[in-house]
């Protein structure tokens, strides 16, 4: 029913706008070109008028040509930019790429080819390390942390942490 409508309205808009340009047609027309009162005139009086109209016939045609030689120019630019145009953006369409997931062995045995069987452990490789190195390397004093603390306080506690600070200089 919307559809129908909406054609309907265009359709009218459509007479209307033909309507138009004849109106305006018309009124060009008899604006340039004013009927003629040929009855009446000698034989001399209408060879002056064929003459003017002659005249004034040579001058549209000429604004005419002039009209006709802009548009093939403008034509030919239009035709010689979009020839450009395709030429920067490349004869192929790039196709839309889409993620594959393929695994190690797939990439190795399409780069090595299909003879190599090659399975490519990646831990194989890692370097192992061992719990206890771990634990030696970190000092953990277990000691009540209460008496490391009344042991730093105090001026005393503080000399002892800035000479361990400093280091033995002796």
């Amino acid at each position: 029913m919307l559809k129908s409508l909406m054609v309907a309205k265009a359709k009218e808009e459509l007479e209307q706008e033909v309507l138009d340009k004849e109106e305006e047609k018309q009124r060009y027309l008899t604006e340039k070109a004013p009927p003629l009162q040929t009855q009446g005139m000698s034989f001399a009086e209408l060879q002056v008028l064929c003459q003017e109209l002659h005249a004034k016939i040579d001058v549209v045609d000429e604004e005419r040509y002039d009209i006709e030689a802009k548009v093939l120019l403008n034509k030919r630019e239009i035709k010689d930019l979009n020839i450009k145009v395709l030429d920067l953006r490349g004869k192929f369409k790039r196709p839309t790429l889409r993620r594959v997931r393929v695994s190690a062995d797939a990439i190795l045995r399409s780069l090595l080819g299909s003879k190599h069987k090659v399975s490519m452990d990646l831990r194989a490789n890692l370097k192992s390390v061992k719990k206890e190195d771990t634990e030696k390397k970190r000092p953990v004093e277990d000691s009540d942390w209460r008496k490391n603390v009344e042991a730093m306080s105090g001026m005393e506690g503080r000399k002892k942490m800035f000479d361990a600070a400093k280091g033995p200089t002796q």
